[in-house]
């Protein structure tokens, strides 16, 4: 059996956080008002769990996060470079809500205040991750 670094290990366990997340977005029960899930915009009410903001696009680009994740967990290198540039894409996409009016149609995703904090967290924490476990002795 082959032998998984720290960073592999988490870099597997983010990627089916994801995968689990974006599989939750889609049951009625653990998201609120399934009813209004939309594919993309600003006009999805679906809350998973109540509080984050989904749609069909939120939720696909969770499993996608996911199966990169699990892919990317193969490698040292790209668990690295999946937590680190993920993490990044997350920072962006958390400054991204922290500018856009989050009831136009710019807020295409969509993401409510919750999403921002969550994004805000899940940057840090990949980046960090990322550089504190890729360290090679």
């Amino acid at each position: 059996m082959a032998s998984y670094r720290p960073i592999q290990l988490l870099a597997a366990v983010v990627g089916v956080v994801f995968l689990l997340v974006g599989i939750l977005g889609f049951i009625p029960g653990v998201t609120a008002n399934h009813d209004q899930l939309s594919f993309a915009g600003h006009h999805s009410g679906a809350l998973l769990l109540g509080v984050f903001a989904v749609s069909v696009l939120h939720n696909l680009v969770h499993v996608a996060f996911g199966v990169a994740g699990l892919v990317m967990a193969r490698t040292t290198r790209l668990a690295g470079a999946f937590l680190i540039g993920g993490g990044a894409i997350y920072l962006v996409l958390w400054l991204y809500g922290l500018v856009i009016d989050h009831d136009s149609a710019a807020n295409f995703v969509p993401v409510n205040t919750a999403d921002n904090w969550l994004h805000l967290g899940l940057g840090v924490g990949m980046v960090a991750l990322g550089l504190l476990t890729g360290r090679t002795k």
